[in-house]
């Protein structure tokens, strides 16, 4: 007990007979000191007093899929900033193999009482995945706000980047350099963005069933995409675009073993302009999702949720803008 309030006094930065006020339940401490002292109890994973568990903390779960895409990092750092200055305290949650699952999480998040859930990259935006964890969060009538498309049927607030505009800015521009063999290699067939962005693909291009060897699947690996971009580069295809930089990167790759220059042969464009996009060879032409809004206006949201305000369960879309760099160049002549 002793080595517990000391903890949780230095993490609120009070005294420990503060503590021990707030966790007894006794009065004489300011409003704003008890959150302190409770949010410090949360952050530092112990339980709260029995009398004082029916209370939300002033703590927000944030749910990534990784960290070894560079996008989840920086959507991080917008977001618990962003709390930060909203008076609540971000509690990272990143999946890795063979780690802690996603539905793991909620259940731990829920154990701490959070305010509420920011998840990016989850199996909400995957049609063919259970989504039974996050119903518990609606049963429980916790705020939860999504980063990016998602299956439809789970109603919450989403903030996501407009996929159709990306791939009409990026297919718009490798048309400009004279390709006519564009391709497409994508997330796996049951990842909404994806669909989103195929069906953006069909509208720009007109394509129709015979096109089906244009698009290839991949999990968001260089390693799955190399695969994938190796089959549309061997079909003749010579501008590729990618469902992030990631698969981008793999498709560089591929387009390399196979004796393909790139841009000369093949050009290649990303998606997100994750950091250090320009420091590849080539640097990366990529459409880049507007990371820095989409956090702040995610945290907006779940705020206005916690306070009471209500939120239209409706979807923001924001606009990319693509970024030209060395990765694309015009077309080979035949």
């Amino acid at each position: 007990m002793t080595k517990r309030l000391t903890e949780v006094a230095k993490k609120a930065g009070v005294s420990e007979a503060t503590v021990s006020r707030v966790l007894n339940g006794r009065d004489g401490v300011s409003e704003a000191t008890r959150t302190a002292v409770l949010t410090a109890l949360d952050v530092l994973g112990y339980e709260r007093p029995t009398k004082l568990r029916g209370e939300r903390a002033r703590l927000v779960g944030l749910v990534l899929p990784e960290l070894q895409n560079p996008i989840f990092p920086a959507l991080a750092e917008v977001v618990t900033g962003t709390l930060a200055q909203r008076g609540y305290t971000p509690a990272l949650c990143a999946r890795t193999i063979g780690g802690v699952s996603e539905m793991d999480y909620v259940e731990m998040l829920l154990d701490h009482q959070v305010s509420g859930v920011i998840f990016a990259g989850g199996s909400y935006a995957l049609a063919d995945a259970k989504h039974d964890h996050y119903r518990r969060l609606t049963e429980r009538g916790l705020p939860v706000v999504l980063v990016n498309a998602g299956v439809d049927e789970l109603g919450f607030p989403r903030v996501s980047t407009d996929d159709a505009v990306a791939v009409e800015q990026a297919y718009g521009h490798l048309r400009s350099l004279g390709h006519e063999r564009i391709g497409m290699v994508l997330g796996p067939e049951g990842h909404v963005p994806s669909r989103r962005k195929l069906n953006a693909m069909i509208q720009a291009a007109g394509w129709d069933e015979g096109d089906a060897e244009c698009v290839e699947r991949s999990s968001f690996s260089m390693e799955g995409a190399r695969v994938a971009a190796t089959k549309l580069v061997e079909r003749g295809v010579t501008g590729i675009i990618c469902a992030s930089d990631v698969l981008a990167l793999g498709t560089i790759r591929a387009a390399r073993r196979l004796g393909r220059s790139v841009p000369a042969d093949v050009s290649v464009v990303g998606y997100d302009d994750s950091a250090f996009m320009t420091c590849t060879d080539p640097p990366l032409t990529t459409v880049r999702q507007p990371i820095e809004t989409m956090g702040q206006a995610a945290v907006d949201l779940l705020v206005t949720q916690i306070e009471g305000a209500g939120v239209l369960q409706d979807e923001l879309l924001f606009e990319p803008e693509l970024v030209v760099r060395g990765s694309t160049a015009p077309a080979p002549r035949r």
